[in-house]
């Protein structure tokens, strides 16, 4: 019998099980439906940043649910929508930053991008500036406008994905950008980078990132920070791109923006992107039913109210040196690790078959289906695991995390499965 619910990537011989269907959440940790609670490795998709079931923003979504309903930022503009954009900018920087375009997920605030960028450039007397170049093996979403931009093999043409103005560069490999740029550099409109990029957990080097910052000012393109899974703390920073020499010229904010709690992101515009909408009197053609609710803003409100409180960036950047020390210990020590990558609380693990050789991508759901039976949930990554614990964690948490993920390895590798 086929189930009613389709869920998202989940092969259909796993789909229906109970082992897979979580009725719960609380602090750093979920129920699921055969009765097990388990240790969260990943922050749910990487968005609960303080942990499940924060009491401050339930309490402020639930207020705006009872008190305004639905208000919507469609030809309207509403109170909830006017804070929270007031707060992001302050957060991300007033010096630079301007305004705020709310949106529902990052795919859609991606595609958002892409038409704010072009049309930006067509404001600037720059019609020919249509392409977007994004990074091979990046992510940024499975709608059309971020499905065409992500970097990786995920059916786009079985789908159909236009992809005629979309331009891939190998991440860290400064001169294939600039040999882009020499051939295209005037016909760009956007580079769009995740400062570490979430398939693989690779982090931009300086390096990179300086060579960006010297093509931004020669060719004349928008830089954007897609900080969908690097936002809020995840990586050292509030923003991972608030450490670049330069910021960049639009922001994605998603995943830790309500703490995981609502259909919510956006995309914050430095003044001068902003200035030349005003200066001409345009109006960008993006809209969204969802976009900018008082319910989702009263949680952005809250969010951002309780990672200040609880010095949520402090709290990742000790755990960081806590993951520093695990993760040396565990390649040190255990035969499947070929290499740990990434930063902050934002991790990959990299493994080797028992025989030796890199571990098939085939073989991934297996182990993260081993981990999960020795009692905590973690990520599927580029042949091998991702940690995305939450910020909150503690040093007991992160112990009993990796206790875990040694059990998974062990048991995978005498292809046995702990009760």
């Amino acid at each position: 019998m086929i189930s009613p619910l389709w869920p998202a990537l989940l092969p259909p011989d796993q789909q229906g099980l109970d082992e897979l269907c979580a009725v719960s959440a609380e602090g750093v940790r979920v129920r699921f439906a055969d009765g097990r609670e388990l240790l969260c490795g990943t922050s749910g998709l990487w968005n609960t940043n303080l942990g499940y079931g924060n009491p401050a923003v339930t309490a402020a979504a639930a207020q705006a649910l009872a008190r305004a309903s639905y208000l919507n930022v469609f030809r309207y503009e509403n109170d909830y929508a006017r804070r929270a954009a007031a707060a992001l900018i302050d957060l991300c920087g007033p010096g630079h930053y301007a305004r705020v375009v709310f949106s529902t997920s990052g795919g859609a605030a991606n595609d958002l991008v892409m038409k704010l960028a072009r049309h930006y450039h067509a404001l600037r007397g720059a019609d020919r500036r249509k392409l977007v170049v994004g990074l091979k093996g990046g992510y940024h979403g499975m709608t059309f406008g971020g499905f065409a931009l992500s970097g990786e093999d995920f059916g786009q043409r079985l789908y159909g994905v236009d992809q005629r103005l979309i331009r891939h560069v190998t991440p860290n490999a400064a001169d294939e950008l600039s040999r882009l740029m020499e051939r295209q550099g005037a016909q760009v409109a956007a580079v769009v980078v995740e400062p570490v990029l979430g398939n693989g957990a690779v982090p931009l080097t300086g390096e990179y990132v300086a060579e960006l910052l010297r093509l931004r000012r020669e060719h004349g393109f928008l830089l954007v920070a897609d900080e969908v899974a690097t936002g809020f703390g995840r990586t050292g920073s509030f923003f991972a791109s608030q450490d670049w020499p330069e910021p960049p010229d639009l922001l994605i904010a998603s995943k830790g923006l309500t703490n995981g709690t609502g259909a919510a992101a956006v995309v914050v515009a430095s003044g001068e992107v902003a200035s030349a909408f005003a200066a001409a009197g345009a109006v960008l053609a993006h809209a969204e039913t969802q976009a900018g609710t008082p319910v989702t803003c009263a949680a952005i409100l809250a969010t951002i109210a309780e990672a200040r409180r609880l010095d949520a960036v402090a709290l990742g950047r000790r755990l960081s040196d806590l993951l520093d020390e695990e993760l040396a210990r565990l390649a040190a020590e255990h035969p499947m690790v070929a290499g740990t990558s990434g930063a902050g609380c934002f991790r990959a693990i990299r493994l080797r078959a028992p025989g030796g050789a890199e571990l098939p991508q085939a073989e991934v759901p297996a182990v993260v289906a081993a981990v999960r039976r020795a009692g905590a949930i973690v990520h599927p990554g580029v042949n091998g695991v991702q940690l995305v614990p939450a910020l909150t964690y503690t040093a007991a948490d992160l112990r009993e995390l990796l206790a875990c993920l040694r059990a998974g390895l062990a048991a995978y590798s005498a292809r046995e499965v702990p009760a």
